[in-house]
């Protein structure tokens, strides 16, 4: 297992990860994945707590560009992006030939209402059982239980949550082996999806711009953190390169 920072990485393609997501959820499997780019990387190594989280998670994908970059000179030529929102409409795709039921939990509800509309309208013959914008702050013990209680009941199989960074990894790593099914926290995908932001040229993606296009698309909210992680990543990855891991951590 290749670390980064010391965030266990995994190393597949969209379809390893889709055909292991279905096999799971086929046999009501509780795991969770994650999909990591720099600010999961450096929350990680800011967050001792928050590094145990994605240590626990059964899988943390490259999803950001500069990963992939860094696995493969870490040795890991094969190592692909993982994109989110890509293996998100991947799995739902597989998820609707298989007959697998799905659920969304996070985002706005007008994110939501538009999200259920695009995968409805691409996936006619897959099985919705839940689908819940919950309240922004964080939930009571009780609040929590009655959530899981109500998507056990749906009979949810692969459960796509959308809450964002630190908040849908703790959240999903606090109820794992609690629901019979496969967690993704797949952080902007439901706004990407359903429309509501943009998402980067392609071509931005595969140079590693992305960081750019969203900084842009969303100065005030995303400029205090590409500043803050960014420039600290790099100067990290190179010391882990050069010292080895036990000089990047605390």
């Amino acid at each position: 297992m290749t670390r980064i920072l010391g965030v266990p990485m995994s190393v597949g393609t969209y379809a390893e990860v889709v055909r292991k997501c279905i096999e799971w959820a086929v046999h009501g499997d509780s795991r969770v994945l994650v999909f990591a780019n720099v600010h999961v990387i450096m929350a990680g190594v800011d967050d001792s707590d928050y590094l145990k989280c994605l240590e626990r998670a059964d899988m943390v994908n490259p999803d950001g560009v500069p990963l992939v970059w860094t696995l493969k000179i870490m040795g890991n030529h094969h190592a692909t992006r993982v994109y989110g929102p890509d293996c998100t409409l991947q799995l739902l795709a597989a998820a609707a030939v298989s007959g697998v039921p799905v659920g969304f939990y996070g985002g706005s509800p007008k994110t939501m209402e538009s999200l259920l509309a695009v995968v409805r309208r691409d996936n006619p013959n897959l099985p919705i059982n839940y689908a819940v914008s919950p309240p922004f702050g964080p939930l009571s013990d009780e609040d929590n239980d009655r959530v899981i209680e109500e998507i056990a009941a749906s009979g949810t199989r692969i459960l796509f949550v959308g809450l964002g960074c630190p908040k849908q990894e703790e959240w999903m790593t606090r109820n794992a082996g609690r629901l019979p099914a496969v967690m993704l926290g797949v952080g902007a995908a439901f706004d990407f999806i359903a429309g509501v932001k943009p998402q980067a040229p392609r071509w931005m993606m595969r140079l590693g711009l992305e960081w750019l296009f969203r900084l842009c698309s969303e100065p005030r909210r995303l400029g205090r953190r590409y500043l803050a992680y960014n420039p600290r990543f790099i100067v990290l990855i190179a010391r882990q390169l050069i010292f080895g891991e036990s000089a990047t951590r605390r």
